[in-house]
């Protein structure tokens, strides 16, 4: 970052210029080694609108695999002994991404404010999730951020992989279907209508099947800019009434409700439940506190309706496993079992990360069968499709062959 500046030399000239630093701080400490007495100061120098442009980053959020890979990073210097306020310069002058910088630089600047690394770090929601600065916290009371950086990092990216995967399993269903509508949207706006008005004219009785498809055709010529209309509509006040807490609450039991795919999302945020507090009961962080984080991150109203009751129930006395047991449809026997016996032996971490990796291999093993079976689903309703549009189209030509 660049910095302008007039300050007082040691004979009392005035003097001005720019200075290059990471931070404000950084900027002043530099200028008063050279014995400068600062008179006036400000951050950035203008720049060209070309330069400005240039400065732009489109994708400037943190993205996971940077928040996996800085954590590694972390990891890596903590453990060679490096100084925590060195670790986040060192970082600040390397990262691309502005978000993550501008992050590291406020960092290092509170840290040499004498702030904790986990309270710096919570200053910054959108690249440091609320899970990561207590597992940091955590880390700070036992004195092992090595071992924690490279534990989130590896949480973090185990996650990511499982989310990405039920994720990506749809991706390629969903291009085909949109490119299915697409092309039969196409067929009856463009091509159907001119079959149609030859077909009229021959003057010849259209059979059933033909007349179902001309006025499916007819009405997208006539009324399909307004069904757009209505779609894009319709899509954004859905998307506004999703972010809304009966929205949420409607999402996350439409999700659970889906035959198959209800399923496959139970075991994701079962897994996800017990990764979470595996980590975190591991790290020292008390039950009610790993729940509660827990339900800020489960990415499902439902389960985080049962989190937050759980809260209540281990505050009042209750296990946890107690506590779960009152929803049997979401929380199956297996996982109570599990967590019994974890609570009645003192082995609750344990048995959470064996819950984690079941569950891991469950949603695997469930994604690979979702995907084989999508796609013989897909070519039927292709067949069917297309070979509904082509006998509309050709019965009547045969008819009309016939009648020569």
């Amino acid at each position: 970052m660049e910095f302008k500046y007039e300050a007082l030399d040691q004979e009392g000239k005035p003097t001005s210029g720019v200075v290059n630093a990471v931070s404000q701080d950084a900027a002043i400490e530099a200028l008063q080694r050279r014995g400068l007495t600062i008179t006036a100061f400000a951050s950035g120098t203008n720049k060209s609108f070309l330069q400005s442009l240039g400065s732009i980053s489109f994708f400037s959020g943190a993205s996971t695999r940077d928040v996996v890979i800085l954590s590694r990073q972390i990891s890596t210097l903590f453990e060679a002994q490096v100084s925590a306020l060195r670790v986040f310069r060192l970082l600040a002058e390397q990262a691309e991404k502005p978000i993550i910088r501008q992050a590291l630089i406020a960092i290092s600047d509170d840290l040499q404010a004498g702030s904790s690394i986990s309270k710096a770090l919570g200053k910054h929601p959108k690249v440091f999730s609320e899970f990561y600065v207590n597992m940091v916290n955590a880390g700070e009371e036992s004195g092992k951020l090595d071992q924690t950086f490279m534990y989130l990092a590896d949480y973090i990216d185990r996650s990511y992989e499982l989310t990405s995967k039920a994720r990506n399993a749809l991706v390629y269903p969903g291009f085909i279907m949109i490119t299915f509508v697409a092309v039969m949207v196409l067929m009856l706006t463009v091509i159907i209508p001119k079959i149609g008005i030859i077909i009229e004219d021959s003057g010849q009785e259209m059979p059933f099947i033909t007349s179902v498809v001309l006025g499916v055709s007819y009405f997208f010529v006539d009324y399909g800019i307004f069904l757009l209309i209505a779609l894009i509509i319709g899509g954004y006040f859905l998307v506004r009434y999703v972010q809304t807490p009966l929205g949420r609450a409607a999402l996350g039991r439409f999700q659970l409700s889906v035959p198959y795919v209800g399923a496959l999302y139970q075991k994701l945020f079962l897994s996800r439940i017990a990764d979470n507090m595996h980590v975190m009961l591991s790290s020292g962080i008390s039950a009610v506190r790993a729940l509660e984080i827990t339900a800020t991150v489960v990415g499902n109203d439902v389960y985080e309706r049962i989190l937050r009751d759980a809260v209540e129930a281990v505050k009042a006395g209750t296990t946890m496993s107690q506590s779960f047991a009152r929803y049997p449809d979401e929380v199956p026997a297996i996982m109570l079992q599990m967590l019994q016996i974890g609570e009645e032996t003192g082995e609750l971490g344990n048995i959470l990360e064996r819950l984690s990796k079941f569950y891991t291999r469950e949603v695997n093993s469930a994604v690979d069968t979702l995907v084989s079976l999508i796609e013989p689903a897909l070519i039927i309703s292709l067949a069917v499709g297309v070979g509904f549009l082509l006998a509309a189209v050709l019965l009547p030509i045969y008819n009309t062959a016939g009648t020569i």
